[in-house]
């Protein structure tokens, strides 16, 4: 991954190349985005750039020893750090166990100018329906790969994906690196939920806050990689937000999001009718599909209770539905109201906490569904 190859985000392109030229590399970076915008992308060119034996000003060669290796995600100074799904047969509980697969997957999103998020990559694993976390096992790994010794690099490259998952005692160590930092050492981490970390570890980064990407920018992406016709390239900048990752997906249908839409559809009606019987076949159906689907279905949820709340202006501008759930909308806004749309998305937040806490998603979704019921008629 390049500079030249991200998406927008140039004031941060220029702000990484231009202290990394003066010498100026902080020992902790925190990138803070959302998923499908960059902000992993943006942190991996900034890895390859520092260790470029033969960058330019604005960007690192490709060709020298450095970027060879980082074209097979395989120098031996970058460390990754990243979510997974342990494993008893064969013991998978640290990252290096992932190595192959992880790297496989880097280079195949890399190679086809994909974005990716966390269900990417736990769909490429075969384990969408699990949680994934970085385990406490992986402490001693973060430290015994600090403690070697540099072996050709300027820096010695600690990138971590997704801090706001380290177990407990992983996050303590790496508190304890960033505090005391071994000479020529660059921690990159990239989070799109900074609030999940502890604070003294943000307090003690470097922050890099990225921004969707700007409309026009997407826009002439769409057209230009994918041969999107123009008012449909407006239509997906505007629907995704400037994320990259979602307006790709807009491209095909076989996504979550009509799924999800069917499920929200069914939690508001279950709620209307005062559906005992229906709201019980939902949890059930819901603790089917694994706590990240589960997840990201909350997440969904919240997002359709804010268009529908939106909706009720009229601005057009303002919303962000596809013609599907516009037509949802058109009946159901008017349900979600100043009485009741923040309690609703608090305890859809308040749901999504207890997924992530592991509580039994049956017993989440059914007190979800008759919390709703309540809500719904206020």
């Amino acid at each position: 991954m390049f500079f030249k190859d991200i998406i927008g985000q140039d004031e941060l392109k220029k702000q990484l190349t231009v202290t990394a030229n003066k010498g100026l590399v902080p020992h902790a970076w925190l990138f803070c985005g959302d998923e499908g915008i960059g902000t992993f992308e943006l942190a991996l060119a900034y890895a390859r750039f520092l260790n470029c034996s033969d960058r330019s000003e604005f960007d690192a060669c490709g060709r020298c020893h450095s970027c060879v290796q980082y074209n097979e995600m395989a120098h031996p100074d970058l460390h990754f750090v990243f979510p997974m799904v342990a494993q008893k047969k064969p013991k998978k509980e640290v990252c290096d166990d992932y190595l192959p697969e992880w790297r496989a997957f880097l280079k195949s999103r890399i190679s086809q100018h994909i974005y990716f998020t966390m269900d990417s990559w736990l769909t490429h694993l075969g384990a969408d329906n699990k949680q994934a976390i970085i385990y406490s096992a992986e402490s001693e790994m973060i430290m015994h790969k600090m403690n070697l010794r540099i072996y050709e690099a300027a820096y010695r490259v600690l990138f971590i994906w997704a801090p706001d998952r380290l177990h407990d005692t992983c996050a303590n160590k790496l508190l304890k690196l960033i505090e005391e930092p071994p000479a020529n050492t660059a921690i990159l981490m990239i989070t799109d939920n900074p609030d999940k970390m502890l604070g003294t570890i943000v307090s003690r980064s470097q922050l890099l806050q990225v921004r969707p990407i700007q409309s026009d920018i997407l826009v002439d992406v769409l057209k230009s990689r994918w041969g999107v016709q123009q008012d449909d390239a407006r239509s997906m900048a505007h629907l995704s937000g400037g994320n990259y990752f979602k307006a790709v997906e807009l491209l095909s249908v076989d996504n979550d999001n009509s799924s999800f839409l069917e499920l929200f559809k069914s939690m508001m009606r279950n709620g209307w009718a005062r559906n005992i019987v229906e709201m019980k076949i939902f949890s059930e159906e819901m603790a089917s599909l694994g706590r990240e689907k589960q997840k990201s279905f909350l997440a969904f949820c919240q997002r359709q209770i804010r268009e529908n709340y939106v909706n009720c202006l009229r601005e057009s501008s303002l919303n962000y539905m596809s013609k599907e759930e516009a037509v949802f909308a058109e009946k159901f806004s008017p349900f979600v109201n100043e009485r009741n749309v923040m309690d609703i998305m608090d305890e859809l937040s308040l749901a999504e906490m207890h997924i992530a806490q592991n509580v039994n998603s049956k017993m989440v979704f059914f007190d979800l569904s008759m919390r709703i019921t309540a809500l719904v008629k206020k």
